[in-house]
Formats: C-alpha cells, structure tokens, sequence
C-alpha cells in the first residue's frame, strides 16, 4: 500500500500529555507570554479531534473552569509561526468543553496543533498547552487511506481497570498509524454503573475505578455528562484521541438499553421513565463531548457523510433517532422503519452522488444479525432481522429498498461496517441464498467491542442471504475484558490498485481475519 510515512506517531503516542509541558507558552489573545501557574485553567481531560476532511477539522477540549479556548497550528512540533484560531468561551452551559473549528488546512498534510485555556478575564494568565496532532485527508489518491473501527465502551459492568492498564486496546489501534477512527456507537453506557469490584470466575477479581456519576443510571444532563468524563480517566484513550481524530456516531447506550422515540420505561431504576426526556439529555451531553460537524448547526444531527479525500465516503448512519417503536417487527409495511423516511432519501441521494471508490456504510446495528429486545417480556426486535428468512417485512423494508437502489443506481464499493454484538465476524450477502434477490453481493463487517462484555454469536436471518465467513465469539454470555474477546476492525485502502483489505483484529492487534475486495464492483 501507498501511505504518508509520519515518524514519531508512536513514540509521541506513549508521551504525549507529558511532552505538552515542555512546550513554551504561546502569546495568549494578543498578551505576553506567561507560563502556567496554580489556578489557572487546565484541560486534564486531553484533547481530540474529529470529522476531518481535505481542508478542514474540528478540535475539542475541556477545562475546569470559565476560560476562553485557543487553537494553534503548526505544520511541525516546535510551533514555529503557529496560526492562531479564537475559540469559545467555555463556561457551566456546556460543562466547560468547546469545539474550535479549523478551515483552510493544507490536503494530506501532518497538522500539529496546541490548545490553550486563557482566563477570561485576564488574557495573560493560561494554563499549560495540551497538544495533539492529526492528518488531513489527502486529495491525492496515491496516498491511500487507513482507518479503524469498533464499538462499545465500558459496558456490562466492566470499566477502567487499573490492574490491567485500563483501555489496552486503544494503544494497539493507535500503533497502526490510523487516518481517523470510526466509533460505531455506545460510547458510554449510561444505563450501566458501575461497582468497585466484581467477581471473576476462579476467584478472581476485576477492579473498576469509580466516579460519583457512575454510581447510577444517568438521568441528569451532569450525569451524562459524568459518564462521558469517565471515559478520558483513561490515559490510553487520551492519549490515542491526541493523535487519531475520530467519526462518532451513537447507538442506545448513550441514553438506555434499545431506547426508541416515545419509549415510556418500565425500569424501576429510573425515577424519569420518559425516554424522550432522557434523549435529550443525553444528545445535549453527546454533542459536547464530541466534536462532530453537524451537530454543531441549528437542528444537528448525527448522520452525516464524511469525504476523506478521492478513495472514501464514510456515511454515518443514524438507526437509533428516526425509528418506529420495538415491536416484533413483522409488519407488511414499514414506511418510517429505522431510518426514518428523511434520512432513507438522504442515504440514497448522497450515495447517488458519491463519486469516491469506496463507500463505507457505517451502521450503529448490523442488517441480518437477529438482536432481540425482552426487556418487557415481548419477543420484540432491537435491530432489523427478525428471524423470518422470507421475504422483507418490518425494518427489512428499508434496507430492501436501499440495496435495490444500490443495484439499479450501479452505485459501486459499498460496505457495511458496524459493532454493537459484541463479538467480531463477517458476513458475504448473496442474492442466490435470499429470499430478497433485487441487490447486488456485499460485505458486512462486524468489530467490537473496545472494553465491554464479549457475548455469543447472534443467529443469522435469510431474508438477504447472509453466508458467516468469519467468526469469533464466547460461548457465554457477557465475558469480562480479562478473558480476551475484546475486537477492534482495521481498513486499508492502497493508493494504487484502489484494493480494500479488511482485517478483524484482537485487543492486541493480532490478526484474525483478513478479506480483500476489488473496486469499481456494484455493491461488493
């Protein structure tokens, strides 16, 4: 594969947070240098960066108290004639994070950057710089692109864990030397506290740190907020979003278990039992601690295309929003479905305009993955399959018509990626082994999750002709991170053949899968 060499990624990886102290301090909106003192701002939570394209980016921070964010950019470590960009102020409204937006960057370039909390009231008092760096997205198609992608943060009981070295996994996708990261969803599990220790099979025990909001489900936008704080106690995960910028997207653990619109809870943890109410909340606290370009606009939303440069599209779906209620989703007609009507006609229209080789679905729940949803004693349906191997019915119906847009449209190079099941497989779509025949063959891959419990495979429907390739999953049920099973997914796209190569990959970074597919093919 052809790919931008960057040396020193991995080593600065390893001391990124810490080399930011010996950085000199940068005049501060116009005054004089002055170096960082007790009380004045900090940003202990790191930095990231987010939705990346040719010429352009978005660079997050949080302080910990009032102060106004500051951006300089360099094209190399020592900052010499930085370029300046003016943030927010950041203050209690937004839990003190902000989102600096960056424009006019140089294509397929190394972009090294510096963030500074000044105190509102006193321009000259800032605390120590924090830096980051990331790529822009080449428009040149010799450089060829590779990312990764996975799902599922701090779920099913297990979180940080000191004793073993808390979010491993994020160091072994970092050594790749990854464009950006692609997050399939649950970045938190609001629903899920978190104890001090749990029992481990043989007597052992796993060992969580705790926060006040993770003590309990998340109700209050400060406790979502909390949740999302959890997750940058964790120096590998700070230290990876220092360096590898990310696509975000969410599935149902930022609010509650297979929430959907107009959902009234029975569960008695919750003293709030509207699930609107708690969306809400939850997209508020979302949108403040991810930097993610649309939901920075008037009405934002979380489904979006992200062009990264002549080779990718990456169209980040939003399954969790715009659908129906649960049912057991056997219905003959399903005009709102997942998707919602609106976002259908969006997917269909951006990918008819698509010109890049490939074209990455990524989707917060898997198409022919049978999830089932008990949590009130019903045999309903979480995601699209409901185990009826005929023709489409319920939520299929969307993703029937997609594919036959797809076929007709001779819209080529489009693949499926997602998480959520909490194991890591991949699935060959065919048309010769489905009920539904009006699509072109496609790929599904499957990955996660990042630190969360390992649970078996889910059965497959035929409706669309799933054939599982791959697999590799526990034989029982919610398997903590100290006993494997933890995935991650990484896409390599060459520059000169234009090949894509998928590889499944373990918490280590060991492969375990590896598929090839050819470009300019409709579907895959």
């Amino acid at each position: 594969m052809s790919h931008r060499p960057f040396p020193g990624r991995r080593s600065v990886l390893r001391g990124s947070l810490a080399a930011s102290a010996a950085l000199s301090l940068p005049t501060a909106l116009g005054a004089a240098p002055a170096f960082a003192r007790s009380g004045r701002p900090k940003a202990g939570w790191g930095v990231q960066a987010g939705d990346v394209t040719c010429d352009s980016g978005l660079v997050w921070v949080r302080s910990d108290r009032p102060a106004r964010m500051i951006v300089e950019t360099s094209a190399t470590e020592s900052f010499r004639n930085p370029r300046r960009w003016h943030g927010p102020l950041l203050g209690p409204g937004t839990d003190f994070t902000g989102t600096t937006p960056l424009r006019g960057l140089p294509s397929g370039e190394q972009i090294h950057y510096r963030v500074l909390l000044a105190d509102p009231d006193d321009p000259r008092r800032t605390g120590e710089p924090v830096t980051g760096s990331f790529r822009t997205a080449s428009a040149k198609r010799r450089d060829g692109v590779r990312f990764v992608w996975s799902g599922d943060l701090a779920g099913q009981g297990w979180g940080i864990n000191p004793d073993l070295g808390g979010y491993r996994i994020y160091e072994a996708m970092g050594a790749l030397d990854p464009d950006f990261f692609l997050c399939s969803g649950d970045n938190i599990y609001a629903d899920g506290p978190l104890t001090e220790t749990v029992a481990l099979p043989g007597g052992r025990t796993w060992r969580n740190i705790t926060t006040q909001e993770k003590a309990k489900v998340a109700e209050t936008l400060a406790e979502f907020h909390g949740n999302f704080r959890y997750n940058l106690l964790d120096e590998n995960l700070r230290a990876f979003n220092a360096r590898v910028p990310s696509i975000i997207q969410w599935d149902d653990h930022e609010v509650t278990n297979n929430w959907y619109p107009g959902e009234i809870l029975g569960d008695t943890r919750y003293t709030e039992k509207n699930v609107d109410v708690l969306a809400s909340r939850a997209r508020q606290a979302f949108s403040e601690y991810f930097p993610i370009s649309t939901l920075r606009r008037p009405g934002g939303r979380v489904h979006r295309v992200q062009h990264h440069g002549p080779l990718l599209d990456v169209f980040v779906l939003d399954m969790r929003t715009y659908r129906n209620a649960n049912s057991t989703d056997d219905q003959p007609t399903d005009p709102q479905g997942i998707l919602g009507r609106e976002q259908l006609e969006w997917l269909k229209r951006e990918l008819s305009r698509s010109r890049a080789v490939w074209k990455v679905i990524a989707s917060d729940m898997p198409i022919g993955l049978v999830v089932p949803d008990t949590g009130d004693g019903k045999p309903n349906i979480e995601a699209l399959a409901q185990g009826d191997p005929g023709q489409p019915l319920g939520r299929e119906l969307q993703i029937a018509e997609l594919l036959r847009f797809v076929k007709h449209r001779r819209i080529t190079g489009t693949v499926w990626l997602t998480a959520d099941v909490h194991y890591t497989s991949a699935q060959h779509y065919q048309p010769s082994k489905a009920a539904f025949t009006d699509f072109e063959p496609f790929w599904e891959f499957v990955s996660g999750p990042l630190n969360a419990g390992a649970f078996p495979a889910n059965t497959l429907d035929g409706t669309f002709g799933p054939d599982r390739v791959f697999l590799k999953a526990p034989t029982t049920a919610n398997v903590s991170p100290a006993d494997g099973y933890q995935f991650f997914g990484e896409v390599d796209i060459d520059g000169g053949s234009g090949e894509l190569t998928v590889r499944l990959r373990e918490q280590d970074g060991t492969v375990l899968f590896t598929q090839v597919l050819q470009p300019g093919r409709v579907g895959q």
